[in-house]
């Protein structure tokens, strides 16, 4: 196991009901700005709940953060801060407006050109905001991570940036605040969960066996209960454990002490900058045909991943492989999530674009070895047409 320093400072109230500790959480004098999507929040009833659980505060709104949170979209909310003095941001909704309240915190205290904090991936961050934030959709993570990622379409990039300091303070997650999402953004949210841990967990051994273990039951708990919270939105249970696992793949203990890849992340979000797919659709065009690149140096955990994961035994070490390359493909397929590029209208000429946009931000050679070359992620692309 590799050295590492873990601290996660993020308060979780999970469950039925938790919305009102909202009031416990923020101060009663604080001033603060609502960060929130396009207004689903309203008719499912999760509004009200936040409006009560905030009770006289001075509350400041902002809506219409999109998925992908665009930078132009976001600049109008941290003019907004400034002006008005808030004190706390609070985000009501899904990864997108989690990942722009994040930038919103960071940007509000920044002296400079609040893009250069995206640019250079979070280090010139200093201080932020304090953040709380209500999690409608379970799938990034960011509830309880210090990650961000955010657009700016205006020049088609898609960028990720890293601080402790926008930690949330606190999250809560209602799994009942769910209930009414549209069955897209549900099986999104479980790809991409599922590909968090992927990318934390398939890369090399480093007898990391409590890391092996949690991932690899995290990763049966999403197979198992993705196809049951999809036919069955309100059956608690099965969404309460996808909200539980959606946040546990990405709040840190999964990746410490461990290798991390990001690679299908790194090129998925060129796919989204470009074309606009879905997050979790761009994994799922990128990281099987990865994957197979990859079988040899990622050899001893695929072999781990087949048995642990999708109880593959049977055949050679190649037969195995291969296998478990192929139900990761069917089980994004079984969620309704394609996973090549002709099932979004695109063919193999996205593949040197992509790859020569990557290495002119210096992404050269990413992946866990930093193996990935622009010729080897062209040829990634071009077997995913």
């Amino acid at each position: 196991m590799e050295n590492f320093t873990f601290h996660n400072p993020t308060r979780i109230h999970f469950g039925r009901g938790q919305i009102e500790k909202i009031s416990s959480e923020i101060p009663v004098d604080a001033r603060v700005l609502l960060l929130a999507g396009g207004g689903s929040i309203k008719a499912n009833g999760v509004y009200d709940q936040v409006k009560t659980a905030l009770g006289e505060r001075t509350v400041h709104e902002h809506w219409g953060v999109e998925a992908n949170p665009d930078y132009d979209t976001l600049m109008p909310a941290v003019k907004i801060c400034r002006t008005e003095h808030i004190d706390w941001v609070l985000a009501v909704g899904g990864g997108s407006v989690l990942d722009g309240a994040k930038f919103v915190c960071a940007a509000v205290p920044y002296d400079g050109d609040p893009w250069s904090l995206v640019e250079d991936f979070g280090s010139s961050i200093t201080s932020a905001l304090p953040l709380g934030t209500v999690l409608t959709l379970p799938a990034t993570g960011s509830e309880a991570n210090s990650a961000s990622v955010i657009s700016r379409r205006a020049m088609s990039l898609k960028l990720p940036f890293m601080s402790p300091f926008v930690f949330p303070k606190f999250s809560v997650l209602d799994p009942e605040a769910t209930f009414s999402l549209p069955p897209r953004q549900v099986a999104n949210g479980i790809g991409d969960a599922f590909c968090h841990v992927i990318e934390q967990y398939l890369t090399y051994p480093t007898n990391a066996a409590v890391q092996d273990e949690f991932a690899e039951s995290i990763c049966r708990v999403l197979i198992e209960i993705g196809p049951k919270t999809l036919a069955d939105p309100k059956d608690y249970d099965a969404r309460a454990n996808l909200v539980w696992a959606a946040t546990c793949a990405l709040q840190g203990i999964v990746g410490t002490g461990v290798p991390h890849d990001w690679s299908s992340h790194m090129i998925g979000h060129e796919l989204t900058a470009l074309h606009g797919i879905d997050h979790a659709r761009t994994l799922a065009i990128v990281m099987p045909n990865l994957l197979d690149a990859q079988r040899v140096t990622k050899r001893e955990k695929l072999l781990q991943y087949a048995e642990r994961v999708w109880q593959i035994t049977e055949g050679d070490d190649e037969a195995r492989i291969s296998a478990a390359i192929q139900h990761t493909r069917e089980f994004y397929e079984s969620l309704g999530i394609p996973t090549r590029l002709q099932d979004y209208e695109l063919t193999a000429d996205v593949a040197p674009v992509i790859a020569a946009r990557l290495a002119g931000r210096g992404m050269g050679a990413i992946g866990e070895r930093g193996d990935l070359t622009p010729e080897r992620i062209e040829a990634i692309l071009r077997a995913a047409a």
